[in-house]
């Protein structure tokens, strides 16, 4: 099919996360999760019980997805979703023509799906967010270690999102049975006053296990407003 299940495309906006922080970017969301997090900020993209469905994410051809990006002047394309490597068959055509014309791919997934061998071979880079405990999944669905190792031998960022210090045990434990690295971890929080003292308190635990600390630099700029 040549088709996308897309919830928004916007920009130009920055990443708010991780290692392309503060880079001028243009985000494709896509519809569709395998997981349902307790702290979700898109359960738009997939959470049947309380949202509509039926219209939005709708499928769009992937040529008019290709049209909307080429149309936004951003040097980074992030597709994020919900859960793209979902959708992963119908992907390497569109990261194929980001790549061609010069613009740089991320893909944001939550590490649970192993990425195919033409999704490897694209010109990509995974940010990989395996979810804590304190998401609220079973660690049956949330920790596959089949898709995680595949994960850990491609071009992959890891972002754990956090919400109190315990999580950084948990963190320790997934590096040292995985091999992850680079590590980034990132406070939950939908609102610039919980990011700024979560931000705090994770600061010097962080810093001191040699990994990174990133914000969610959209959220401290346009608070929770969606399609920013």
């Amino acid at each position: 099919m040549d088709t996308l299940l897309v919830s928004e495309i916007f920009g130009p906006t920055c990443q708010g996360e991780g290692a392309s922080l503060g880079q001028c970017a243009v985000f494709v969301r896509l519809g569709l999760c395998n997981l349902s997090c307790a702290w979700c900020d898109t359960p738009y993209t997939w959470d049947r019980a309380h949202y509509d469905l039926r219209h939005q994410p709708a499928p769009i051809s992937r040529e008019v997805v290709w049209a909307r990006i080429r149309a936004i002047p951003a040097p980074l394309v992030v597709i994020t979703g919900g859960e793209p490597l979902i959708q992963q068959r119908r992907l390497t055509w569109l990261i194929d023509r980001c790549s061609a014309a010069g613009r740089m791919v991320e893909i944001e997934t939550n590490a649970t799906l192993v990425p195919s061998l033409p999704m490897l071979q694209c010109r990509a880079r995974f940010n990989a967010s395996v979810k804590l405990a304190s998401s609220g999944v079973p660690a049956a669905r949330r920790i596959r270690p089949e898709a995680i190792r595949a994960l850990a031998k491609a071009r992959t960022c890891w972002k754990f999102v956090v919400n109190d210090l315990a999580d950084l045990e948990e963190i320790a434990d997934l590096e040292n049975r995985f091999g992850l690295a680079p590590i980034w971890v990132m406070p939950e929080g939908t609102d610039a006053t919980t990011i700024l003292r979560r931000l705090h308190e994770f600061a010097d635990p962080v810093l001191a296990r040699g990994w990174n600390l990133t914000p969610r630099l959209h959220v401290l700029l346009w608070g929770d407003e969606r399609g920013r």
